[in-house]
């Protein structure tokens, strides 16, 4: 497999979280000698927020999660995350919701927690049935070999096509407590959030009610996984879990409004972006990172609605895999949106350069600018509606043929 452009030379030195440990094994579910299975333990009283697609073809394990997340717990036990790659566990009937219960049941007996509490996520191929068999066999052994500081073979545990592991981590003071925030992810084709094949999860041992973390994490969703599209299309798996130890020694945060979280917001806001914008860099047959900053919009849904619709364009995104600045197929974009616009007041640029303005090409404007700005590998493509307060950033890639060959082999 080919590696992204974009894949870091090497993943981020990751330090563990406190209350946390985790293990991974090759248990065979798809691929062949590769971790494939991933447990998170979070100690006795951790909390645990989360975010699903909205897909209404949703797999076994985001059912069960969707449940889980709102299921009474014991504070005296432990809560358990546990992950599989290779195959989704999506449409799988009756057979796909026995072996979610069984996974959870089976880490109930193993790690002595809560079967209802236990959180699932799976990703890899639809439609075929999971042999939850080699789940159960190799949780037993997985117990014994829990480490605090395993973060980067965690994030491979989890790959699908991802050509590279994904992690990102950052430090925040509550109050005058240090807290530590530690995330890893998924994705790399069929990205388009909609809350993704997308999986993230962030641990951190701050001292964090639930409500108040899924406050925050819905919240940051909306200005990071929502905001980045591959392909437009969105997973029957996506999954964000954001998980708190509360092991950090100060007092517990329940106002996800109060000023002492002002700099652990802003450093969970910088994870998740991080592992976001990874994920677009792995996109499949990627050879572009493209920023789309959209200003000027009746409001910020309007704005957004207008910055998806130029990511998801073919016709936008072939354009920049051939280094072409398009400037017309970005207007068709904002056409097909359906929200308020006009040409007499619109104006596109590419970075520096802008191309269009009031209805027609933008005076000293040259191709030979556009074409020289088109081979940078990182690009950003600017659109002031000029009608409003609006603003939105989105972040996607190119299409290139590359992309065709990997979904064409999938699985094969």
């Amino acid at each position: 497999m080919d590696v992204s452009p974009f894949a870091p030379k090497s993943f981020p030195e990751m330090p563990p979280v406190k209350g946390f440990d985790m293990a991974v094994k090759a248990s065979g579910i798809r691929y062949k000698d590769r971790d494939d299975l991933w447990v998170l333990r979070g100690q006795p009283g951790t909390q645990i927020a989360g975010v699903f697609t909205r897909s209404l073809m949703p797999g076994a394990p985001v059912v069960w999660s969707r449940r889980a997340l709102l299921a009474p717990n014991d504070p005296e036990l432990p809560r358990v995350i546990v992950v599989n790659s290779g195959n989704a566990n999506v449409f799988t009937g009756r057979s796909g919701d026995k072996a979610a219960e069984l996974t959870a049941n089976v880490a109930r007996k193993v790690f002595d927690v809560d079967a209802k509490a236990v959180m699932l996520a799976s990703t890899g191929v639809i439609g075929e049935p999971l042999d939850v068999a080699k789940i159960v066999r190799a949780m037993p052994d997985m117990k014994k070999s829990m480490t605090e500081d395993l973060w980067e073979a965690s994030a491979r545990a989890i790959m699908t096509t991802d050509t590279y592991a994904k992690g990102a981590t950052a430090t925040a003071k509550i109050g005058d407590t240090e807290v530590r925030i530690n995330g890893i992810a998924k994705g790399s084709g069929m990205i388009a959030p909609d809350m993704a094949t997308m999986l993230a999860f962030i641990a951190t041992d701050a001292n964090i009610s639930q409500a108040a973390l899924q406050t925050i994490l819905s919240g940051f969703t909306a200005l990071t996984f929502n905001a980045i599209t591959v392909d437009s299309d969105t997973s029957t798996s996506d999954t964000v879990l954001l998980a708190a130890s509360c092991a950090a020694k100060h007092a517990v945060m329940t106002d996800p409004h109060d000023s002492a979280l002002n700099d652990f917001k802003n450093a969970l806001l910088k994870v998740m972006l991080g592992l976001s914008h990874q994920i677009i860099k792995d996109g499949e047959g990627a050879t572009k990172f493209i920023a789309i900053e959209v200003n000027g919009a009746v409001s910020d849904d309007s704005a957004r609605t207008i910055a998806m619709a130029i990511g998801n364009s073919p016709l936008v995104k072939t354009a920049i895999a051939g280094e072409d600045a398009n400037w017309g197929r970005i207007v068709m974009a904002i056409g097909k949106s359906g929200e308020p616009a006009n040409p007499e007041k619109l104006s596109i640029s590419m970075g520096p350069h802008l191309l269009a303005e009031r209805g027609e090409l933008a005076r000293g404007y040259t191709e030979a600018d556009g074409a020289a700005y088109m081979k940078r590998d990182h690009l950003e493509i600017k659109v002031d509606i000029g009608l409003g307060g609006g603003s939105y950033t989105a972040w996607t890639c190119d299409l290139t043929h590359r992309y065709i060959d990997i979904n064409a082999d999938y699985r094969s």
